[in-house]
């Protein structure tokens, strides 16, 4: 019996050898292949919101082995993508028709289509940074946050105006200079060519930041043109900026005329007034457009309007400073005349004749006009007018 028991289980173990000589599940079978098709063919699109037209490009699906994407923009192949990854493509503004073509791990393709729409956001604040000399005025720098293309600038001063294009990142090299704390990295230093009105007036600066699509945003700047700055001083003309700086405690205003009679019955005149305890060595300052030139004349006359006896005997001075490099004009401190007060509560002339100083030659020129009252004391409130400062022979 024990024999028997043996051989039965020697023929089992036979058996199974046998039946396991084939590894489980291995075989020439593929037929289930066909049936392993792909589907939920889809996208996700990432679109920036920098106006840069970047959309990133994330194809899906189930039982996808590849993607191949056409964008629907521009001359380029259809971009491999491998499933779980992202492609990336810039699209001006615009609706394209962006093409997957799915294929699984039979080799079966699957088509789909996918509507795009890029829109470009408005710019948002715009800051223009810029200067003005005389008749010309200079741009040096715009920036506004989401403009992608050159910014277009209407100066104001032309019917029908074609603007003029500003590159963006652009920047003038005094702009770069005058910034304590530039961030300039890949800006355009370059010089935009400098505007030049014809006549002093009131124009309207226009500035348009552009998206690079259909959104712009635009910002109107109020400019003040002048005539230049120079002798005769008339308080009379409107286009011309009469510019008295002060120092010292004093103060000086443009005013209508309190006192036009006399020798002086002009509509507008200058206040000048020494405030009480102001220094000794206050006064005004007026930096002109126009230099002083002596070829013209060396006598400066001014009329002055003294409102107290006890300003009789005090005087005015008339100083004369940035003398222009090869004109001969001396340093400053040495074109200095004081005159004194002759008369009160009436209009009087002042000449102050620079001929008399031997340092200054003929041929002189001068761009800044400083007016002191005696220079002696401090301030005691003293006040007075002046009016038609000009330079005669």
């Amino acid at each position: 019996m024990k024999n028997i028991k043996l051989i039965f289980s020697f023929l089992i173990l036979i058996a199974v050898t046998i039946s396991c000589s084939k590894e489980d599940g291995i075989d020439k079978d593929t037929s289930f292949l066909s049936t392993a098709l792909s589907s939920n063919v889809d996208k996700i699109f990432d679109i920036s919101t920098n106006n840069s037209g970047n959309v990133k490009i994330t194809p899906t699906g189930e039982g996808v082995t590849s993607f191949s994407v056409s964008y629907g923009h521009g001359t380029g192949a259809a971009v491999n993508v491998a499933p779980g990854e992202s492609t990336t493509h810039s699209y001006p503004e615009g609706t394209y028709t962006v093409t997957i073509l799915a294929t699984d791990i039979a080799g079966h393709e699957t088509t789909s289509t996918h509507s795009l729409t890029v829109t470009y956001r408005a710019p948002q604040n715009i800051t223009v940074n810029k200067s003005i000399a005389g008749y010309n005025l200079t741009i040096n720098k715009v920036t506004a946050l989401y403009a992608t293309a050159a910014y277009t600038v209407y100066y104001g001063d032309v019917a029908n105006e074609v603007g003029t294009p500003l590159a963006i990142n652009y920047i003038t090299p005094n702009a770069l200079d005058n910034n304590a704390n530039p961030d300039y990295t890949g800006v355009s230093v370059s010089n935009l060519p400098i505007h030049t009105y014809s006549a002093a007036g009131s124009y309207n600066l226009r500035v348009v930041a552009n998206s690079g699509g259909v959104a712009k945003t635009e910002v109107i700047i109020p400019i003040s043109i002048y005539d230049p700055f120079g002798l005769p001083m008339t308080f009379e003309n409107p286009n011309v900026n009469y510019f008295f700086g002060t120092f010292g405690n004093v103060t000086f205003d443009k005013i209508a005329n309190p006192f036009p009679t006399g020798i002086n019955a002009s509509a507008t005149v200058g206040k000048y007034v020494k405030t009480v305890g102001a220094n000794t060595w206050s006064g005004t300052y007026s930096p002109l457009d126009s230099p002083i030139d002596f070829a013209l004349g060396n006598k400066i006359k001014v009329w002055v309007y003294n409102t107290d006896a006890a300003n009789i005997g005090k005087k005015l001075n008339i100083e004369l400073e940035a003398g222009v490099a090869g004109s001969g004009a001396p340093g400053n401190g040495v074109g200095v005349l004081k005159i004194a007060f002759t008369t009160a509560n009436a209009w009087e002339e002042l000449v102050f004749d620079f001929s008399t100083i031997s340092a200054i030659p003929s041929t002189s020129k001068f761009k800044q006009l400083v007016l002191r009252f005696n220079d002696s004391a401090s301030g005691t409130g003293e006040l007075f007018y002046v009016d038609n400062i000009r330079l005669t022979n």
